[in-house]
């Protein structure tokens, strides 16, 4: 777990200024550089050479600046939920834990929004304005940092209906490459001027500067709130249940899809009793008129197509138990084959092309004889499948990645993306330029070169090698 052999270790003098300046926050502990050098993805660890535990914007600043003048590295570390290879030092370097930023500095009800450190996570800043009447909806299943989500351009389970970080990310502070400190947006709910430099912040995996601070919007509580599950003969049937809810404008907030496969996972997992069938599971936001007549719609679409078992889940109680099966749902598709290294995929396609993408994808999956649950935020044509590899069986590892080569082609091809949440980090780098176009990748690389001439921003992540 030493640097890797194609640079040369932490510099002497950057580790005496950094363990000088921050004392215990600074550390070369094995066991400290091997945590903050994984994440939750299927890639091998690479840890980072040091690792600072910073405070403060300025103390960010301040180690970025060093390590600016010295030429090393930056990661940032907020909790290590990514699942792209986002936080592994492929080039060694220094990690900035960014934990301890973690104060929501201001609630401004009457503007929905609210300036929180981006060691936040969501179920803090939630947790945070419990009796405001107004919650922060970006819920990407782990309880990720703000500063995070912002960077990886996350979303989940309420895009549907609230959008994506791109969306939801007013404005923010970040440290430049040099150790300069920036500031981007405002609170206005719109803008005319200049570049927009919070949306170029937003997805830019640190590749660009640490965002340290950020204002988001929030929204009121839903008056009422209503969920309901219900099982299909077949995939083909759940996915037309879909497309029919969204085409007809219904504004459901949630609408996520899991297989037979992971249905049965999620029982054994979570100990539920789901029918273990294709299944759709959604939540409908807003007055209880409202809220009845978007389910009661949903509901006859869904018997059209042979839906059954439609329950329904109104206690808070209720909702919160069907939910957190949901956002289980990856570790328990990990349980249905112990051992396993889970490869997971990310896929977002038009939702009048998700039947076709699915179809496709499911023939693939049966000739590449893997095993893989399906999940999806359907309601915006995004979907993973969790591929259950052995780790010692380098044939069904090769078969899994290119499955997921031709998964992530088949996307593109259909006018769709390779990633629709999770980001590029290393492990979606080779369909970048099949994605983007040359030109597209070209100005990419000029803007890294810009802001970033000495490439020490988290480097090798987006990307790929020229």
């Amino acid at each position: 777990m030493n640097a890797p052999a194609d640079r040369p270790p932490l510099s002497q003098e950057l580790a005496e200024a950094l363990a000088s300046r921050f004392g215990s926050r600074f550390s070369v502990a094995t066991s400290v550089r091997l945590h903050h050098g994984k994440d939750e993805s299927s890639h091998a660890p690479m840890p980072p050479d040091a690792v600072v535990f910073a405070e403060s914007t300025a103390e960010v600043a301040e180690i970025v600046g060093l390590c600016h003048r010295h030429r090393t590295p930056v990661i940032a570390f907020g909790t290590g939920t990514s699942l792209e290879g986002h936080l592994l030092a492929v080039q060694g370097g220094v990690c900035i834990d960014l934990s301890a930023l973690n104060q929501v500095t201001a609630i401004r009800q009457e503007d929905l929004d609210a300036t929180v450190q981006c060691g936040v996570t969501r179920k803090a800043l939630n947790a945070a304005l419990n009796g405001t009447g107004l919650f922060f909806p970006i819920d990407p299943g782990a309880d990720a940092s703000i500063g995070g989500m912002a960077a990886t351009r996350a979303s989940g389970t309420n895009a549907v209906r609230y959008g994506t970080m791109r969306e939801n990310v007013l404005g923010m502070t970040a440290v430049l490459p040099d150790g300069r400190i920036l500031k981007t947006g405002g609170r206005a709910r719109k803008s005319a001027a200049g570049y927009d430099l919070t949306r170029l912040m937003v997805g830019s995996e640190g590749t660009l500067g640490i965002i340290t601070e950020l204002t988001v919007r929030l929204y009121p509580v839903p008056e009422a709130i209503s969920s309901a599950v219900c099982a299909f003969p077949t995939l083909s049937a759940a996915v037309q249940t879909v497309i029919q809810t969204i085409q007809l404008g219904v504004p459901v907030a949630r609408i996520e899809l899991l297989d037979t496969l992971a249905i049965t996972a999620i029982n054994r997992h979570s100990k539920t009793s789901l029918r273990e069938a294709p299944t759709l599971f959604f939540e409908f936001h807003g007055s209880p008129t409202g809220v009845k007549e978007q389910a009661e719609t949903v509901q006859e679409i869904a018997a059209d197509q042979g839906g059954q078992d439609f329950e329904w889940a109104t206690r808070p109680e209720d909702r919160s138990r069907l939910w957190q099966a949901r956002h289980d749902a990856y570790y328990a598709s990990i349980g249905l084959k112990p051992g396993c290294r889970a490869l997971t995929t990310d896929v977002c396609v038009p939702i009048s092309l998700l039947a076709d993408c699915i179809a496709e994808t499911y023939l693939d999956l049966e000739a590449s004889r893997l095993v893989a649950p399906l999940v999806g935020h359907v309601g915006d044509g995004n979907f993973h499948l969790v591929l259950l590899v052995d780790p010692e069986n380098d044939e069904e590892l090769a078969r899994a990645q290119g499955f997921a080569s031709r998964l992530a082609q088949r996307a593109i091809r259909m006018d769709g993306t390779c990633t629709g949440e999770h980001g590029v980090g290393i492990g979606k780098q080779g369909y970048m330029t099949l994605e983007h176009g040359d030109v597209a990748i070209d100005l990419m690389r000029a803007l890294k070169r810009a802001i970033d001439p000495g490439n020490t921003m988290n480097p090798g992540k987006i990307l790929p090698a020229p």
